[in-house]
């Protein structure tokens, strides 16, 4: 009897905790050339339709491109030998409230800004080696050597 109700807790306890589901951001709409989404350690090939998560580092090689769309409507064009982490990504579809930083290793970004910056204007920041931005107008470019 003893037992039975022991169980009983443990399954309470697992059914009441709540589970932390990796939720979509955005996803890549094209890709040319060489490129990559690094989820954790793996490494898959970047396709159009491929659901994007906080935390992804987006690569392209030489030849590579990806174009991007997030659910807040940014959007986003990763250029040749370009490393990108989406580093942070919080939205809120009722409230189009959020934050985002994007982190810029090397290459090139092409940003058009979504609901994130136009709720909050200091809510969309890109960090590269040397800084930290805040996305305050709708459309910039950020160029890593």
């Amino acid at each position: 009897m003893r037992r039975a109700w022991v169980a009983g807790l443990l399954m309470a306890a697992m059914l009441s905790t709540p589970t932390v589901a990796l939720a979509e951001i955005g996803r890549i709409k094209t890709v040319v050339g060489a490129a990559s989404v690094v989820r954790g350690k793996a490494a898959t090939p970047a396709t159009p339709g491929l659901q994007l998560q906080v935390s992804d580092v987006l690569q392209t090689g030489k030849d590579g491109r990806i174009g991007v769309t997030f659910v807040d409507n940014s959007r986003f064009s990763i250029g040749p030998n370009s490393r990108v982490s989406l580093t942070q990504f919080e939205f809120d579809d009722t409230t189009h409230r959020g934050k985002s930083l994007t982190t810029v290793d090397r290459g090139s970004l092409g940003v058009v800004s979504g609901q994130i910056a136009k709720e909050n204007k200091d809510a969309m920041r890109v960090r590269t080696p040397t800084s930290l931005l805040a996305a305050r107008g709708t459309r910039f470019v950020v160029k890593v050597p």
